[in-house]
């Protein structure tokens, strides 16, 4: 393993009864086609991998371990319709595999927000999976699970998080090796925010003609891009 990247202990992943929870709010999806959506937020603490750009570190350590009834009943409490996995990363946590379960079981849309580097393949089919595609700029582009590309479907969404030339460059490429233009999944195309401007990106995709869907992080549009809780 390279050096610095951190280990996975064990003994410290929660059962799979229960998850370590870092936040828990509702507030509008900022991101993929469910943009501007009613949302409750469930992030799980912990990730194993350390993106250069990353903005959640707060999440890789602490959080409280919550049975995942008592993680239900917060999330019905709250009243919106659909409810995000994040994190860090949420899928290295067992319990988090049987709490999709118990949202799609009580009527909610469940969306699960994933690095990439982790097989989704056990993911219930009617979960909406955002899995991340780690461009160069991150450091971690080597950790991607390319099994991915197969373990996805029509709900479901690749993101680019893109932060230079280079980065865009290799997702264009990718697409074009791996054909994922003619995937089940829609493609998302992003910028590394405050390195990138959005309209650099929007010219380049423009271009290119290319078949993704540009976005914005509109939660760092609407409130201060470090705020928490929204």
């Amino acid at each position: 393993m390279p050096k610095g990247r951190p280990t996975i202990e064990p003994r410290r992943v929660p059962t799979a009864d229960s998850v370590v929870v870092k936040e828990l709010y509702v507030s509008l999806q900022g991101e993929s086609s469910h943009q501007g959506k009613l949302c409750t937020f469930v992030r799980l603490t912990g990730c194993h991998l350390r993106c250069t750009w990353c903005d959640s570190e707060f999440s890789f350590k602490g959080g409280e371990r919550l049975p995942n009834a008592e993680v239900l009943r917060r999330v019905l409490e709250l009243r919106a319709p659909m409810v995000e996995l994040t994190g860090g990363e949420p899928l290295l946590q067992p319990g988090v595999y049987p709490l999709m379960e118990s949202f799609l079981d009580a009527g909610l849309t469940v969306l699960l927000e994933t690095s990439g580097a982790i097989d989704v393949r056990l993911v219930p089919k009617a979960v909406h999976k955002i899995v991340d595609l780690k461009t160069p700029s991150s450091q971690e582009h080597d950790r991607n699970d390319l099994r991915n590309f197969e373990s996805m479907n029509e709900r479901d969404e690749l993101k680019f998080v893109i932060g230079s030339r280079e980065d865009y460059d290799w997702s264009v490429g990718m697409i074009r090796q791996h054909r994922l233009d003619q995937r089940p999944f829609s493609l998302l195309f992003s910028t590394v925010f405050s390195s990138l401007a959005p309209v650099t990106l929007a010219g380049w995709v423009i271009a290119d003609r290319l078949p993704v869907r540009f976005q914005l992080q509109q939660h760092k549009v609407l409130w201060a891009p470090d705020a928490r809780g929204v």
